[in-house]
């Protein structure tokens, strides 16, 4: 039952209404607005429920006064960190990683910059359940002491982005931000020492970034961080504040706490650093993981690779709007002087040419030039034939380098390496190289039995079957399956469940099984330099590999997956800008042209493989038929003996020559170039192969009476 004081209220209400609209029409749509304000507003006084108690009625809409009150600046630092995984922060195994993985970037491109061969001391330390402290230490030059808060406490500030040469990083936001996911995730800051010089002080800073700002914030020395004296002073001062650092003349160390997740296999630390070791064989790198095993990386090249030259940006990578800044910008007065001073390849007669097709004059004023005529220069830049840009801006690994990282690390018996010709995307020099490693064992069957069960017991695959495939390169579905079943194990069974005696199976059948048929392709993918170790499907590498036929280079491959077989190939873009797919640097875009040369290198490499693999084929065929030969040679010359009363041992050795000549092939023999060693007139492979000469198989058979 209504009250009569809510039916008043009601009445009242609608009355208001009433005459807000007969407000409107008399008054303009201003007053009508501001009564049509005043009536909802007492219309939700009055709104009552059917039992008496006060309903809500409509939510108050926001003004631009509100709206305008609420903008505010969103720092860099604030966007990633709430973003983090743009920046390859989306889970504790992959924050272990890219943090080593920015830290070394950095500490090799600082010391090939200053002509310094580089050595790096890479250790992890378990702090806590899912906390770890990681140390990098370089022999780098060092960084100035205004320098250090601003790289390691500032995202996107450094010396690269800005100019065009061949480098590791790009963006100068990597060790900032994992710097910023430590802090967020532990609480504790980033701790830096850097020395330039064994006679100078080195200093030594905490800092954690300002997220909101934007800014490094030093917690050490008042602000101001701390000066270690040089020699024996300093380093008593290095023990009493247990500083972490291994003495030498001058380098940068970097010490981050964070919540991450250590994991071998597939997409680990241990594999990141042995594949740096291949596409850098000029570096040595010390390793120490959580469990406080050490590994070595030698150097296997002292000298360093060619130093890029920074060049201008070529007119071709140029869009309208980048050139309307650049004339905007450029202290030249005549259009001609600003095109040969601003880009790359374009002469004083080019410059003539590009201003006749946008009918401009060579002497106009840069800084009359409006829109339209900015647009008329840049449609004259796309139809003027211009030389690709130089490329001594990039360093690529070449190929016998390429040969000698790829033999030290991964096992086998043919390598081949290409290095392709520079070319261009968007004004933008790159270079491809690939190589291929074919033979060998499988990582599944050169791991340890306590590597094994340490990898079971650190999985968090759902299956056994699933941890095959996730954890050893190579290993495939069908090779996955032939060990569970040699094992007699399921291929659901979870792998943090097995037992002692199950593990031991298991660990038998992998190094039992052969992998040869049903070993997938193992794929690197690098980008100046750097492993590239997830988003394989997004890559335009991979993407390229798995749509080249391998089937015309003597290897099985179904439609549209990776082709079978104990073959390791290696994929190295290297360009001023490589275009990747994120800012967590983990997959390269698919440029057509990018595309078009990885197809190149990979069919240079494919050809090879496939004059080994069809020589191996006749030399393992001829072999047979020496096998069959011999088989019977006994009998048939104690038959021949009996027939003519000849000598059998003599009608034996002469049977025996005949085999052998007509069954020639399978005595070849190929040094490490692939050239025949007994006959000196055969086509060889090249100067980019390396044969590894295995060792022989006894007979079959007795060759005797």
């Amino acid at each position: 039952m209504v009250s009569a004081k809510t039916a008043k209220a009601a009445e009242q209400v609608k009355h208001d209404q009433t005459s807000a609209t007969e407000d409107v029409a008399a008054n303009g749509s201003g007053n009508g607005h501001a009564a049509n304000g005043s009536a909802k507003a007492d219309g939700d006084e009055a709104a009552v429920s059917r039992n008496g108690h006060a309903a809500s009625g409509r939510r108050r809409r926001a003004t631009a006064e509100s709206m305008a009150a609420s903008q505010r600046d969103i720092s860099v630092s604030e966007f990633f960190a709430k973003n983090r995984h743009l920046l390859g922060f989306d889970n504790p195994r992959k924050a272990l990683l890219t943090t080593i993985k920015e830290a070394v970037d950095n500490s090799l491109d600082a010391a090939e910059e200053a002509g310094i061969l580089p050595e790096v001391w890479v250790h992890i330390e378990t702090t806590a359940p899912n906390r770890f402290k990681v140390g990098v230490q370089d022999n780098g030059p060092g960084i100035l002491k205004d320098q250090i808060p601003n790289i390691f406490g500032k995202l996107l500030y450094g010396s690269k982005f800005h100019r065009l040469r061949m480098s590791r990083g790009q963006q100068g936001i990597g060790i900032s931000a994992a710097g910023m996911y430590g802090v967020l995730t532990t609480g504790k800051p980033v701790k830096i020492i850097s020395k330039v010089s064994p006679r100078k002080p080195a200093h030594y800073y905490e800092i954690q970034i300002d997220t909101k700002k934007n800014k490094p914030e030093i917690l050490n020395g008042r602000g101001e961080g701390v000066d270690i004296p040089p020699g024996e002073a300093g380093r008593r001062v290095i023990e009493k504040h247990g500083i972490e650092w291994i003495e030498q003349d001058h380098g940068t160390r970097v010490t981050i706490e964070l919540e991450a997740r250590y994991t071998r296999g597939r997409g680990s630390v241990d594999e990141y650093l042995e594949q740096t070791a291949i596409a850098n064989p000029h570096v040595t790198l010390h390793y120490i993981d959580p469990d406080g095993n050490e590994t070595l990386y030698e150097r296997s090249a002292t000298t360093l690779p060619p130093e890029p030259k920074e060049i201008k940006p070529h007119p071709y990578g140029v869009e309208l709007g980048r050139l309307m800044t650049m004339l905007k910008d450029t202290k030249t007065t005549t259009l001609s002087q600003f095109l040969t001073s601003s880009f790359s390849r374009v002469s004083p007669a080019v410059a003539r040419k590009i201003c006749e097709t946008a009918k401009l004059s060579v002497r106009a004023s840069t800084t009359k030039i409006g829109r339209h005529e900015a647009d008329s220069l840049y449609q004259a830049i796309q139809q003027t034939k211009i030389g690709a840009p130089a490329t001594d801006c990039l360093a690529p690994i070449g190929e016998e380098l390429l040969l000698k990282g790829l033999h030290k690390v991964v096992p086998g018996e043919f390598y081949v390496a290409a290095t392709r010709p520079p070319s261009v995307y968007r004004g933008n020099p790159f270079v491809v190289e690939a190589a291929l490693a074919y033979g060998g064992t499988s990582t599944a069957q050169k791991v340890s039995l306590e590597a094994l069960t340490e990898l079971l017991a650190e999985s968090d695959a759902r299956s056994l079957r699933q941890f095959l495939i996730s954890t050893f390169n190579g290993v495939g579905p069908d090779a996955a399956d032939k060990i569970l079943k040699e094992a007699a194990l399921g291929p659901r069974v979870t792998p943090a469940r097995l037992k002692t005696a199950e593990i031991a199976k298991l660990h038998t059948a992998m190094r039992s099984v052969s992998l040869d048929e049903g070993q997938t392709m193992n794929v690197l993918r690098f980008a100046n330099r750097v492993p590239l170790q997830f988003q394989p499907g997004a890559c335009a590498i991979t993407q390229t590999v798995v749509g080249t036929n391998w089937r015309a280079y003597g290897l099985s491959q179904s439609r549209g997956s990776l082709p079978s077989g104990p073959v390791t190939i290696m994929v190295h873009v290297a360009s001023v800008w490589v275009p990747f797919t994120s800012e967590s640097k983990e997959a390269v875009a698919s440029y057509p042209e990018i595309q078009k040369e990885l197809r190149l290198a990979l069919q240079a490499v494919g050809r090879k493989l496939n004059m080994y693999l069809r020589r191996r084929l006749r030399v393992k065929q001829e072999g047979e038929r020496r096998s069959l030969f011999l088989r019977y040679l006994n009998e048939v010359a104690t038959a021949v003996s009996e027939l003519n009363s000849a000598d059998r041992t003599e009608v034996f050795d002469k049977l025996m020559e005949v085999a052998k000549r007509k069954t020639a092939e399978a005595d070849v023999k190929l040094d490490d170039r692939g050239r025949k060693i007994t006959l000196d007139d055969e086509e060889d492979f090249g100067s980019n192969v390396l044969i590894i000469e295995q060792p022989e198989r006894p007979l079959p058979i007795e060759t005797t009476a």
